[in-house]
């Protein structure tokens, strides 16, 4: 068993290290501050190759395997939780979804300008009244005169409403099976369509640098060919799309934890309270030891689900795995970080305020907690 990464994957991990740090770092708490989308870092992002990075060169991508990827989505979430979600929701949710099920046209139409980086693109499943039960879907699509008919809201979208955004993936009720039940299907909406709205960014407790909106379609209609996969098939490919989404999510809590650990680690070498540093108090070296523990526990997980799915294997149940222990992890390491900082680590003085912040909602996207331990119930056989 052989746990050292390829010389390329060690390439992306310095690159993306350094790049964090050097440029993601230094921005951070004033985007966030600021609720500014750091659209200087997304295009520099896309230079790097980043934005994709595990698409084939053909459609403008980098060619990298899933390991990778999730290497570079730990390191920018190191340094900032913001700025990761936007290179990870735009890659998991918004262009893998063509890569899988699109046709030659729309990848070429659709994919390019996306793996190249030059637009951002959005996967609006949630609704306000389908989240957890995301097969509540009330969104409405009726085909008219070789035109889809988009009709309905979608909630708490990514990358949906920014200067480069070039539109969504929506899921929508287009017809009734044989049973009566709904039929699901996928339809691509550019941004420019007639009757697609985006409201203004939420005001949010975390992630307050990303693009989060909600969506609203008033008669917006789109071409047929517009279908996204197979009419019904939607279902299936969103929970397809969500397995890979969570190797992603995975990825951003375990570098936000480590983001935590070093600013926890940092600070109980500098700070001094009874004549020395507070990390030569077993107190805190208990801590510390036990953060890295569990970070270096959730990153090997991690890690071997995108292993998993480089190596065509089944890679769901470690996917659910990785995301719901990861995002715990990384609850228990910020919440312990922030511990350390005492009083300092309640103001905004120090970064780990921000990713206290952040955290919270690494326990609800890509499927809550609750909702991960039904999945993997399943996925054991129960």
């Amino acid at each position: 068993m052989n746990f050292d990464l390829t010389d390329e994957q060690k390439a992306i991990q310095d690159l993306c290290r350094d790049f964090a740090q050097s440029e993601v770092a230094p921005q951070a708490e004033r985007n966030d501050a600021e609720e500014r989308f750091p659209y200087e870092l997304v295009r520099k992002m896309a230079e790097l190759g980043l934005m994709g990075l595990p698409f084939p060169e053909k459609y403008g991508g980098a060619g990298a395997d899933t390991v990778s990827y999730a290497l570079a989505v730990i390191e920018i979430a190191r340094a900032d939780a913001s700025t990761a979600i936007t290179l990870a929701a735009h890659v998991s949710l918004g262009a893998s979804p063509i890569l899988l099920f699109g046709t030659e046209k729309q990848k070429q139409q659709y994919l390019v300008p996306l793996a190249r980086g030059e637009r951002l693109w959005g996967f609006g499943l949630t609704e306000p009244g389908a989240g957890s039960d995301a097969g509540a879907t009330q969104t409405r699509a009726e085909l008219r005169d070789g035109h889809w008919v988009i009709n309905g809201t979608k909630a708490f979208i990514t990358n949906s409403g920014t200067d480069i955004s070039g539109g969504t993936t929506i899921t929508a009720v287009t017809g009734r099976d044989a049973k009566g039940r709904a039929e699901i299907s996928n339809i691509l909406v550019p941004q420019d369509t007639p009757g697609f709205t985006r409201s203004k960014k939420y005001k949010k407790m975390g992630w307050r640098a990303s693009d989060t909106r909600e969506l609203a379609f008033a008669d917006a209609a789109v071409p047929e060919e517009n279908l996204l996969g197979g009419r019904g098939k939607g279902l299936k490919q969103f929970l397809t799309i969500l397995d890979g989404g969570r190797i992603s999510v995975a990825a951003l809590s375990v570098g936000l934890a480590i983001g935590a650990y070093d600013e926890a680690f940092k600070y109980a070498k500098e700070r001094r309270q009874f004549g020395q540093a507070i990390a030569a108090f077993q107190a805190i070296q208990f801590k510390l030891a036990d953060m890295r523990m569990e970070i270096e526990h959730a990153k090997l997980m991690v890690l071997k689900a995108a292993w998993e799915k480089d190596e065509g294997r089944a890679f769901e149940l470690n996917a659910s795995l990785a995301k719901l222990y990861s995002g715990e992890v990384s609850r228990r390491v910020v919440n312990e970080a922030l511990q350390i900082h005492g009083g300092y680590g309640f103001m905004d003085e120090y970064p780990i305020s921000r990713m206290y912040r952040d955290q919270k909602i690494n326990e609800i996207g890509e499927g809550t907690n609750e909702i991960q331990r039904l999945v993997i119930a399943r996925q054991i056989g129960l």
